[in-house]
C-alpha cells in the first residue's frame, strides 16, 4: 500500500475518482431509461385516451347522436380511469409498480381494438370504459415511481419528459387518427392505434429498471388506504393542486372535444385530416412540459404555474377569433399553457407528499380526470345551447378559479419556501 502511495503514477485516491464517476455514469444512465421509458408510458397512454376525440363528429353523424352524446367516447374513458386510478394505487402497494404499468398499457391497447370493432354505440362506449380502468395502473404508478426513485433535484425534469410523453402522445394519437380514418375509416384508425401502443408496452417493459427504494407493502387494509388518503387531504396545499388538475384539465378537454365541431361546419368545412392537423399545437405543449419541469426546480412551481395560468387564459382570446390562423395560434397557446400548469402541479404533489406517494399521485389524478370527464363533458351543453363563445366563457370561468389558486400558492412560497419547495 506504501509503494502504491509513493508512486507518482499512482496517486492516492485516483481508483476512488474512477469508482465515483463510474457511479455517475451509472446514475445517469438509470435515469435515462427512467425518463425514456415513462416517455413511452406517456405517450401510449395518452394515445390511446384521447384518439376518439377528433373522431366525435365522425360518431356524431354515423350513430345518430349529438355532440354532448358523442363526447362519452372520451369522458366515459377518463372517468373509468380516474376511478381506476385509486385501485390502481392500492394495488400497487403489493405488487410492484413496473409490472402493473405494463399489464396496464398492454390491455389497454387490446381494448382499443376491440372498439375498433364494436358493432354498436353501446359495445363501442363499453369498450373504451374498459380501456380505461385498465389505464388506471400507469398514471398514479409513474408519478409515485418518479417520486420514489429519481434524486429530488431532478424530479422537475422527469417528471416534465414524462408529461412531454403524454403531450406528444395525445398529439400523435389525434394527428393519426384524423390521417387514418380518410383512409382505413375510423374503425381501422383505431385498431392500428391500439396494435402500435400493444407494442410500446414491451418497450415500456424491457426499457424501466427495477424499482430500487420501493418496498412491497403486504397486508394492508382498507381502512390503511383511507387514512393515508385522509392524511393527503389534509396536507396543507395538496387539494389546492389536486383541485387545480380538476379545473385545468376541464378547460382544456372543453377546448379540444367542440373545437371539431367549429372547424367541421361553415365558414372552415375543414375535413377530419384537416382537424385532425390542428393537434400538432401538442408540439407547444411537449415543449413547455420539460421547460417548465426545469424552471420549476430553479425559479419555483408557483412563478411557473402564474405563467401557465396567464397563458392559458391569452389563448382562450385568441380563439374568439374568427380567422382560421388566430383560431389555430389560439388553440397553440392554449395547449402550452395547460402543459405548464399541468406539470408543475403534478411534480408538485410529489415533493409536498412526504410518505404513501402513489396515494398522493391517484387524489391528484382522480380530481384531473374527473375534471375531463364532468367539465370537458358539459362543455358540450355550453356549445349547444350559446356556441363557441360560450364555451370561452366557460373555460375562462374555469381558468379564473385556476388563476386564484396559482396566486395564493405563490404568496404562500414567497412567506414559507421550504413548505412549498
Amino acid at each position: 500500500m506504501q509503494q502504491k502511495a509513493d508512486n507518482p503514477l499512482c496517486p492516492i485516491g485516483a481508483d476512488e475518482k474512477e469508482s465515483s464517476s463510474a457511479a455517475a455514469r451509472l446514475q445517469a444512465n438509470h435515469l435515462r431509461r427512467i425518463s425514456a421509458a415513462l416517455f413511452l408510458a406517456g405517450f401510449a397512454t395518452f394515445s390511446l385516451i384521447y384518439c376518439t376525440q377528433p373522431l366525435l363528429p365522425e360518431f356524431a353523424t354515423d350513430f345518430g347522436i349529438g355532440p354532448a352524446e358523442s363526447s362519452l367516447a372520451v369522458s366515459l374513458t377518463t372517468v373509468s380511469l380516474a376511478l381506476s386510478i385509486l385501485c390502481s394505487s392500492v394495488l400497487s402497494e403489493g405488487l410492484g409498480r413496473r409490472g402493473l404499468m405494463f399489464a396496464s398499457i398492454g390491455l389497454s391497447g387490446l381494448f382499443n381494438i376491440l372498439a375498433a370493432a364494436a358493432p354498436n354505440w353501446p359495445w363501442l362506449l363499453a369498450a373504451r370504459a374498459l380501456e380505461g380502468i385498465a389505464l388506471g395502473g400507469v398514471p398514479a404508478l409513474a408519478m409515485a415511481y418518479v417520486a420514489e426513485e429519481v434524486p429530488r433535484e431532478r424530479l422537475g425534469f422527469v417528471m416534465g419528459l414524462y408529461v412531454s410523453g403524454t403531450a406528444f402522445g395525445g398529439m400523435i394519437g389525434r394527428v393519426a387518427i384524423g390521417a387514418l380514418t380518410e383512409v382505413l375509416s375510423w374503425r381501422g384508425a383505431l385498431a392500428v392505434v391500439g396494435l402500435v401502443d400493444l407494442m410500446l408496452a414491451f418497450a415500456f417493459l424491457l426499457m424501466l429498471p427495477r424499482s430500487r427504494n420501493f418496498v412491497i407493502r403486504k397486508g394492508l387494509s382498507v381502512h390503511t388506504h383511507l387514512i393515508a388518503w385522509y392524511a393527503h387531504l389534509r396536507t396543507p396545499h395538496l387539494p389546492a393542486l389536486f383541485l387545480v388538475g380538476f379545473l385545468s384539465l376541464g378547460g382544456f378537454m372543453a377546448i379540444y372535444n367542440y373545437i371539431g365541431f367549429r372547424l367541421s361546419t361553415s365558414p372552415y368545412d375543414l375535413n377530419q385530416a384537416q382537424i385532425g392537423l390542428i393537434f400538432f399545437a401538442y408540439i407547444g405543449g411537449i415543449a413547455a412540459s420539460s421547460s417548465a419541469g426545469v424552471l420549476a426546480d430553479r425559479i419555483g412551481r408557483g412563478l411557473v404555474m402564474l405563467a401557465g395560468t396567464l397563458i392559458f387564459l391569452a389563448g382562450l382570446l385568441l380563439t374568439l377569433m374568427p380567422q382560421l390562423a388566430a383560431i389555430i395560434t389560439g388553440v397553440t397557446v392554449i395547449t402550452v399553457g395547460f402543459f405548464m400548469v399541468h406539470s408543475t402541479a403534478s411534480g408538485w404533489v410529489g415533493r409536498l407528499a412526504t410518505r404513501d406517494k402513489s396515494h398522493a399521485s391517484s387524489l391528484y389524478l382522480l380530481s384531473y380526470y374527473t375534471g375531463a370527464t364532468l367539465l370537458g363533458s358539459a362543455g358540450g351543453w355550453v356549445w349547444r345551447a350559446g356556441g363557441w363563445s360560450a364555451v370561452v366563457g366557460y373555460c375562462i370561468g374555469l381558468l379564473g378559479i385556476v388563476l386564484g389558486i396559482a396566486m395564493t400558492l405563490q404568496k404562500a412560497n414567497i412567506k414559507a419556501p421550504e413548505a412549498l419547495r
